[in-house]
């Protein structure tokens, strides 16, 4: 009875609340409510709106329906989303899986140079995207560009063409200039994902006899998957968001003929205007919407659907 009264007599401590936590995290949550949600929602707001006789009036869905019913919207929209998806799709394909093979030729134990070789091939992340594009607009012009003297070199200066200047190329020319400026990020976060691995998985593996790129494609690669997952999403938001690159390198009209327009670029011309067109916020704000609500289905996917399934492994 003893021992029963004295765990009744027992009094729980309450935790003090760390009001502390709070004061320091505050200006931080008004720095990003005033850059990222205000704007956010005043977005949304807007794309209800338009002018009716001089004045804002609430409209619905009104906008949504010109931007997918009107004729002219509607090519415009489609063009900029196709052209999107192939931008995403060039970055999946080409960048991603460079990224994963550079970072397993860095993790190799006796590369020598690897301090060298990583940030070599990291540097063009950190230049600016104006140079970057002004670089490669020079490399790549068929007047003073060194791109047809360099094939030349080497016997190939007939493959040489205009790339930036046709429709069919434009695309992609700026999809691999993209490629070769971002190819960093996913190569740094693959390599840190590839040193986290414990030393006693490596050497289990070559007990039985795993080695090379055997070793690579059984052991590595399953246990950098969410890694991979995380490179994939972060590509599909930033190419989604994409607009400096190509501004630069074609400017806004995304020649020729819009065929590097993205909904960037599309979303710059409608909001701001450019040459004889006007600017109309209440559609650039439409635009914007339409934008958000892509990458937020694309990031929901991920998170509720993908990486639910991705096994995952804790050592």
């Amino acid at each position: 009875m003893s021992e029963t009264n004295n765990a009744a007599d027992i009094v729980p401590l309450k935790r003090p609340v760390r009001w502390h936590i709070f004061v320091f995290m505050l200006p931080a949550l008004i720095v990003y409510s005033a850059v990222m949600v205000l704007p956010l929602i005043e977005t949304l707001r807007l794309s209800l709106y338009n002018m009716v006789d001089g004045q804002p009036a609430f409209v619905g869905l009104a906008n949504f329906k010109v931007l997918f019913g009107d004729a002219r919207w509607a090519r415009d929209f489609w063009n900029a989303l196709v052209n999107n998806l192939i931008f995403f799709a060039i970055h999946m394909c080409v960048q991603n899986p460079i990224g994963v093979a550079l970072a397993a030729l860095l993790s190799v134990p006796k590369l020598r140079g690897v301090a060298f070789y990583r940030t070599a091939m990291f540097l063009p992340t950190l230049l600016s995207f104006v140079i970057v594009g002004f670089i490669w607009k020079l490399i790549l012009s068929p007047i003073w560009g060194v791109a047809p003297w360099m094939l030349d070199l080497i016997g190939l200066k007939f493959l040489f063409a205009p790339w930036l200047g046709k429709s069919g190329s434009a695309l992609i020319a700026v999809s691999l200039i993209s490629n070769w400026q971002y190819i960093g990020i996913p190569m740094m976060l693959i390599y840190a994902a590839l040193l986290s691995i414990p030393e006693e998985v490596i050497e289990a593996a070559e007990c039985d006899g795993i080695t090379g790129w055997a070793q690579f494609w059984k052991i590595k690669l399953p246990l950098i998957l969410p890694a991979i997952g995380i490179i994939s999403i972060l590509t599909f938001v930033g190419n989604f968001n994409a607009f400096d690159l190509i501004y630069t390198v074609q400017g806004a009209l995304a020649g020729p003929d819009m065929s590097t327009d993205i909904l960037g670029t599309l979303l710059y011309r409608t909001f701001f205007g450019f040459q004889l067109q006007l600017g109309d916020r209440s559609m650039g704000a439409t635009i914007a919407t339409v934008m958000f609500l892509i990458i937020l289905a694309g990031v929901s996917l991920y998170l509720f659907v993908i990486q639910r399934r991705m096994r995952r492994y804790q050592f």
